[in-house]
């Protein structure tokens, strides 16, 4: 899947600024995109059991895990960095699912 979120392509940048400039604008859609999941994240929390087992959802998190490691060998991307960020992006997201139903 490519986005067209940059002004130009890597190829394309003549000076170390406009690089630069171009992963910044991939951040912020990156960001934006943590954000829009995170919403996804909370309206979740309205049809699991209000039980941490339930919130920690441990069948569905190692299956996220194996897709997303899947997803970075397709990409090229180090299927063990992708893992690491996932991990810790999805016990975040727990934890604060957590605090929506006071456990």
């Amino acid at each position: 899947m490519e986005l067209n979120i940059t002004q130009k392509k890597p190829s394309e940048c003549t000076n170390i600024t406009e690089v630069r400039n171009e992963i910044d604008n991939i951040d912020k859609v990156v960001i934006a995109l943590l954000k829009e999941r995170f919403q996804y994240v909370k309206e979740v929390v309205k049809y699991k059991e209000k039980t941490a087992a339930s919130i920690e959802a441990s069948d569905r998190r190692e299956a996220v895990i194996v897709q997303r490691r899947q997803w970075a060998e397709e990409n090229g991307l180090n299927p063990d960095v992708i893992e690491e960020i996932y991990k810790r992006l999805i016990q975040y997201f727990i934890d604060e699912e957590k605090k929506i139903i006071n456990l």
